[in-house]
């Protein structure tokens, strides 16, 4: 795995992900009705709640087009949701045009080979356990769960970490749960 300096982690300032083999397991199941479902872990959710808190933003990159996935941005507030992306590292490129970051500002997690070329591209790279190896070849990190269970908040642990962001994410969870008086 490639070094990672602190002002690496310094740098960025948005967490792209994929859908499906990342917020989820992969597996694609129909109703009869045609319809798609999608399952999606809830720690990824708090993972999630505790980055945009901590005042950085995500993107969905998805080269399916899903309405669950939509929903789910919609409620995890994101706003930023590309889907149907044939070419993932043109979409890439327009979220970095769009957003105008760099990017090296951004920390793309992946499964497969269509995200190996934002991973390439992107400041910091993670893959999830059950990744291709040709990502895991040049991923900064590897989770130790695979996509969708848990994944993506094993990636937001370690580049919150890496900011020195997570103990205040930690500090602030309990004052939620458990408020003093």
């Amino acid at each position: 795995m490639p070094d990672v300096t602190p002002a690496d982690f310094a740098r960025v300032e948005l967490l792209l992900r994929d859908v499906d083999g990342v917020l989820t397991d992969g597996r694609i199941v129909y109703t009869d009705g045609g319809e798609e479902i999608k399952a999606f872990h809830v720690r990824d959710g708090s993972g999630l709640k505790s980055w945009r808190q901590s005042g950085k933003r995500v993107a969905i990159l998805s080269g399916r087009t899903s309405h669950a996935v939509n929903r789910r941005a919609n409620e995890l507030g994101i706003d930023i949701v590309i889907q149907g992306a044939s070419e993932k590292l043109d979409a890439f490129r327009r979220i970095l045009s769009d957003t105008g970051l760099k990017a090296e500002a951004v920390c793309a997690v992946g499964d497969d080979l269509p995200d190996l070329p934002v991973l390439l591209e992107s400041g910091l790279a993670v893959a999830v356990a059950d990744a291709v190896p040709e990502l895991k070849a040049v991923a900064h990190y590897v989770t130790p769960s695979p996509g969708g269970r848990g994944a993506v908040r094993e990636a937001i642990e370690w580049l919150m970490r890496g900011q020195a962001t997570w103990d205040a994410a930690v500090s602030g969870s309990r004052a939620q749960e458990f408020p003093s008086g």
